[in-house]
């Protein structure tokens, strides 16, 4: 039996001795949802690797190749003109984070057909805050994987200000939260694992190449009026304009407004939306029902 389930079964005969439950049994549940993703991340070490592979392919090899023919000239948060790999840098820690909210709900899709999320919504802490917890789970993974992104680019010559690395983190944990938020809803409604890896690169690649990871609103605006109004539209833009603001100690209240507002749509969806039955109504007749 996972930490998780056991740890949300010991507070189980709290039901008869009251109708709530104390600050300290949804901290006890809490906490084993997070070791549980924790373990599994860290015996998942292929999952780190790869997580890191794709930002560092753009960084040295892409970033690399247009170092000096590609720069920014001076726009906000910037106080002068940078070069391309600089610039990028926010967009490829949103990228992690992406991934990681996306195979993050990959897991939840393999663990309800495997049965282990089942076993974990029949406890009797409320559904939204089982989501809840395995939301925050992700995004604490997904932080690990974006620093340990920044460490290796500070050898290329990536150097934020260094009172950045600290203030990004509130940034982090939002958009964290915003698409690993996005991935839970999408897996809510998907049956099959198999159909989860279709349905992954038909949601990330889009909005990655319509969003200002790559390159300024304003030359989108001057190549295309309607990409532009695209990517404005994109949450997956203003988690990176956010990320990017709070490494230079700037805060942009749209993208912030954009990143809350969306967090909160998307996990109210995923909340409604969720059903734990699902993947296991095909074998209805072989277990005699459903949790």
């Amino acid at each position: 039996m996972s930490t998780a389930a056991a740890n949300t079964q010991r507070i189980a005969p709290a039901l008869d001795a009251q109708e709530g439950f104390s600050a300290g049994q949804y901290l006890i549940c809490l906490k084993g949802i997070v070791w549980r993703e924790s373990l599994r991340f860290l015996h998942q070490r292929e999952r780190f690797i790869s997580a890191l592979v794709r930002p560092l392919v753009w960084l040295f090899i892409f970033a690399a190749g247009f170092r000096q023919v590609l720069g920014v000239s001076i726009i906000p948060p910037y106080q002068t003109y940078i070069l391309y790999g600089e610039y990028i840098t926010p967009g490829l820690m949103a990228m992690i984070q992406l991934f990681n909210g996306m195979q993050s709900s990959l897991s939840m899709v393999y663990d309800r057909e495997m049965g282990n999320m089942r076993t974990l919504l029949v406890s009797p802490l409320p559904r939204w805050y089982l989501l809840c917890s395995k939301l925050v789970a992700g995004t604490a993974v997904s932080l690990l994987q974006v620093y340990a992104f920044l460490f290796i680019a500070w050898f290329w010559d990536i150097e934020p200000p260094p009172l950045g690395y600290l203030l990004v983190l509130p940034a982090l944990i939002l958009s964290g939260l915003m698409l690993g938020a996005l991935g839970m809803l999408i897996s809510s409604v998907i049956k099959q694992l198999e159909n989860f890896a279709g349905v992954m690169n038909f949601v990330i690649f889009p909005m990655f190449f319509t969003s200002s990871a790559l390159y300024p609103l304003w030359r989108v605006r001057e190549g295309s009026p309607l990409l532009y109004y695209i990517c404005q539209y994109n949450p997956f833009t203003h988690a990176v304009e956010l990320i990017r603001f709070a490494l230079y100690a700037q805060i942009d209240w749209i993208s912030l407004a954009v990143v809350c507002g969306c967090t909160a749509l998307f996990m109210i969806a995923a909340i409604l939306a969720y059903d734990p039955s699902r993947g296991l109504l095909a074998r209805r007749g072989e277990t005699g029902g459903v949790a």
